[in-house]
């Protein structure tokens, strides 16, 4: 047994009558002394009640099973005997403790308890203590769960999960590696063609491609194969697209405005939401600055509450062609971004006054 505490327990302990008028008190003067030893013996639990000595006077037919021993071989003798060898001296302290302060406790949440079989064995135990004010003196009703099972179940479940995360690191891990080896063979290709828009094309995809890649990436450094911080996946993509227009030197300047205590997406969502602001920031950096003209281009991440995402993609560029004409346009871009807008089962708005601003918002959860 452990009569230790810790404040969580005095916690507990707290909301029970002082000693001596205890839940066993009041259960041993409702029902006789009779009764109240019929229903020790017929608990489900072991039962051991011990004295201020530390030696048991009562033991339940639970406590002769789960310890292995007779009932004659407990009645009298010490408590410590139940308990493994290696705490026997720090539990007569603890014992002590417990009858200079007796309040019900729980023991064993938070901490490993062991109880010892009569052949040495240890096994893995929950115990509940109550005070007990009797003819004697105080004693102590302890209440013991062997809870074997119980760490098995446990144990087996850690075991499953740890699989799990090892099996989804690994498809995260190989997924990314096999995305990137399509991102390569389209730069091997994009090098053989010789028609400028055929590269540039290939181009584009690969800068999709590298979209995608990067949440397999995030995912396999962060080990939370669940949600991405968006903020963090954005600021990543846009690092990685800046590098891709490095032949702009600093004409175009980049800037972000992200959440500061993150904002968490699920997977789904986040690939969506990654390719529809690379084609946005990519389409300002092809087409916004013609020439040698300046400008910049400013990516905002909002949580607007009520279950709202606001993302902002704006330039202040030569702006986009009037709807009519985006209307005979064939161009893919605008129409992935579409595509996208409704993969994230959010609304889009366009606004061309003074360069090109794209804002959407689109909801934290479906």
């Amino acid at each position: 047994m452990d009569y230790s505490s810790d404040d969580d327990e005095h916690r507990q302990a707290a909301s029970y009558p002082s000693c001596p008028v205890s839940p066993a008190d009041v259960a041993r003067s409702q029902l006789g002394e009779d009764s109240f030893r019929r229903v020790v013996e017929w608990a489900p639990s072991a039962m051991v009640m011990i004295n201020r000595n530390g030696e048991m006077v009562l033991v339940n037919t639970q406590t002769e099973r789960m310890f292995n021993y007779g009932r004659e071989a407990l009645i009298g003798q010490s408590i410590e005997i139940l308990v493994p060898e290696r705490f026997r001296d720090k539990h007569q302290m603890f014992r002590g403790g417990f009858f200079a302060d007796p309040q019900p406790r729980p023991m064993g949440i938070g901490r490993d308890l062991f109880g010892c079989r009569a052949d040495g064995s240890e096994f893995p135990v929950e115990i509940g203590l109550n005070p007990i004010d009797t003819e004697a003196g105080i004693m102590v009703l302890a209440s013991i769960i062997d809870i074997t099972e119980r760490r098995r179940v446990q144990q087996h479940l850690e075991d499953a999960l740890q699989e799990k995360t090892v099996l989804l690191n690994e498809v995260h891990h190989r997924v990314k590696n096999n995305l990137q080896v399509i991102t390569s063979l389209l730069n091997l290709q994009a090098d053989y063609a010789t028609d400028p828009r055929l590269r540039a094309f290939l181009a584009e995809s690969c800068g999709r491609v590298k979209a995608m890649a990067l949440t397999h990436q995030l995912l396999y450094e962060r080990k939370n194969f669940a949600r991405l911080d968006l903020g963090d996946y954005l600021d990543r993509l846009i690092q990685s697209i800046r590098a891709s227009y490095c032949a702009t030197g600093e004409r175009i300047q980049l800037h972000m405005e992200l959440p500061e205590g993150g904002l968490q997406l699920d997977l789904e969502r986040t690939i969506p939401c990654g390719l529809l602001v690379n084609e946005l920031v990519t389409n300002a950096f092809k087409h916004a600055y013609p020439g040698e003209s300046r400008g910049e281009i400013l990516i905002e991440l909002k949580d607007e509450g009520e279950n709202l995402i606001f993302l902002g993609v704006a330039d202040n560029g030569v702006g986009l062609p009037s709807e009519s004409v985006l209307a005979q346009s064939s161009s893919l871009g605008l129409q992935l971004v579409q595509l996208f807008v409704e993969q994230l089962h959010g609304s889009l708005t366009i606004e061309r006054r003074g360069g090109t601003r794209f804002r959407i918002r689109f909801p934290k959860r479906i």
